[in-house]
């Protein structure tokens, strides 16, 4: 399956803003071009510091449609790629069969927190080489089945190339023990393990069949007067991430403000709840948290782990500290944490109440970026929990990504560069080109074409961002093509365009 990347010009989208909340937003700020009909947000970098290398990926929602897709950005704040105009979430690099790969989700997002859809996987010419979907007897808010009920929260590959994926799956249940009725519906919290290359599920887990080791009265999510029907059943766990571990795996339950390590056989091994005398662990005072997204796990060993979360800290109805990116060592013999780094930015403090991510870029450097989810911003920090770079993409609590993340990519892609020439005069004309994904040109070369298919070089240009322009002179054919190259030697061609 290849994914079509010519984007429609029509109709905006009319698309949530967050997870956790229902209201609309203003249009993000935006670029367009003349060789793409693109409006991706305007992205805002700030650099303070050196930083690691990498581009910057989002996957920005708004109700501007074009621009609401999977984006990659460089250092400089200029587009890179942009994918068809859908939702998507986990736009970033992963390892698979030993290649880089893209990887992101697609779909539709409720706003009750979650969404149905399909992960997809593009090589590194863009082209798909699996489509990941989930089937079964799900049941959700909507009248009409899915295609596939795999979750935006996570989609994860594993060491071994399987795809870790949440879904969440109305269930009717007896909640009388937390105010509701016998006949209330509520949200069961499940992850699953799939095998990339036959789509076949190797393992399932399911939080309802858990309730003795996860209570419902423990969840910190109260049911409300509004919830409990199957249009909007209670989430008592809003599973937002699964980590592949020795025995089993670690998942984040953001509503019971805690990891559960869950082992291959389904019970529950440990819980490190982020709220004091909680849990199976004692915490220090920073390593304090709730409402979490994204834990990770490094360096496991039969005594310990590291452990890193995105420490939100607040709800879309209470705000009550910054929100910071935290990674703790996890004493697994003395049953301790030890708080390792507390990222916050003194000068631009943030309170981001949904989403969000903690991505390690790399032990040797120890730089850290966090995308901080509703708000519309990403950070790196350096090993000394300094910003070393912000991302904006609009405006506080308007426009959202899910996750945000800064990967190294190569991509030639498999379509031809984009090329718009306006004649100026008989023997003038401006030429604006692009090549959509392309990360390993450098320079433009311009060429004229005889009415008898001959190409005569004109000049060539140095790629400047996303587009680059130029003014043309002393033209002698109607016709015209660009190359776009690295020093020398081509890596595309245009189609010949009449001028």
């Amino acid at each position: 399956m290849i994914r079509t990347l010519a984007l429609a010009s029509s109709a905006a989208l009319q698309l949530l803003l967050f997870l956790a909340s229902p209201t609309a937003a203003d249009n993000f700020p935006y670029v367009g071009y003349r060789t793409a009909a693109f409006l991706p947000p305007q992205l805002k970098v700030t650099k303070t510091g050196a930083t690691d290398p990498g581009y910057i990926f989002v996957g920005p929602r708004g109700n501007q449609g074009l621009g609401t897709a999977a984006l990659i950005y460089d250092e400089d704040g200029q587009l890179v790629y942009e994918g068809p105009p859908e939702v998507t979430a986990n736009f970033r690099t992963q390892r698979l069969y030993n290649e880089d790969v893209l990887t992101f989700w697609a779909g539709d997002m409720t706003d009750l927190g979650f969404g149905y859809g399909t992960v997809h996987i593009l090589d590194n010419t863009y082209r798909e080489i699996y489509t990941v979907t989930l089937g079964g007897n799900f049941v959700s808010p909507f009248a009409e089945p899915r295609d596939s009920y795999i979750d935006l929260h996570e989609s994860h590959i594993t060491d071994r190339n399987t795809l870790l994926v949440t879904a969440y799956n109305v269930t009717q249940h007896d909640l009388t023990a937390i105010g509701g009725a016998p006949d209330d519906y509520m949200l069961d919290g499940m992850f699953f393990e799939i095998d990339i290359a036959t789509n076949e599920i190797v393992y399932a887990w399911s939080a309802l069949e858990h309730l003795a080791e996860i209570p419902l009265e423990v969840s910190k999510q109260g049911l409300g007067a509004e919830y409990g029907t199957k249009e909007k059943p209670w989430d008592a766990y809003h599973i937002n991430s699964v980590e592949l571990m020795d025995e089993g795996y670690i998942i984040s339950l953001r509503h019971y403000w805690s990891g559960f390590y869950i082992h291959n056989n389904g019970t529950v091994m440990w819980r490190l709840s982020g709220e004091k005398n909680t849990g199976d662990f004692e915490i220090d005072d920073k390593a304090v948290f709730s409402w979490q997204h994204d834990i990770r796990v490094y360096n496991q060993t039969a005594e310990g782990m590291v452990l890193s979360l995105f420490n939100n800290a607040n709800t879309p109805t209470e705000t009550v500290a910054a929100t910071t990116g935290l990674s703790f060592y996890v004493d697994l013999v003395a049953h301790k944490v030890s708080t390792l780094r507390a990222l916050s930015d003194a000068g631009d403090v943030i309170h981001s109440v949904s989403q969000g991510s903690f991505q390690l870029l790399s032990p040797e450097s120890g730089h850290v970026v966090l995308g901080y989810g509703s708000i519309a911003r990403v950070k790196e920090y350096d090993a000394q929990g300094r910003a070393v770079l912000t991302a904006q993409f609009g405006e506080d609590n308007a426009v959202a990504s899910y996750r945000g993340f800064k990967c190294q990519w190569k991509a030639t892609p498999f379509w031809p560069p984009a090329v718009v020439a306006i004649r100026t005069s008989d023997d003038q004309a401006t030429v604006s080109m692009s090549w959509n994904g392309a990360t390993e040109y450098d320079n433009w070369a311009i060429y004229e074409v005889a009415t008898d298919g001959e190409a005569s070089f004109v000049k060539s240009v140095p790629r400047a961002g996303f587009e680059t322009t130029v003014h043309l002179s002393g033209l002698t054919s109607r016709s015209m093509q660009v190359v776009a190259r690295e020093g020398n030697i081509p890596l595309g061609m245009s189609a010949v365009i009449d001028v």
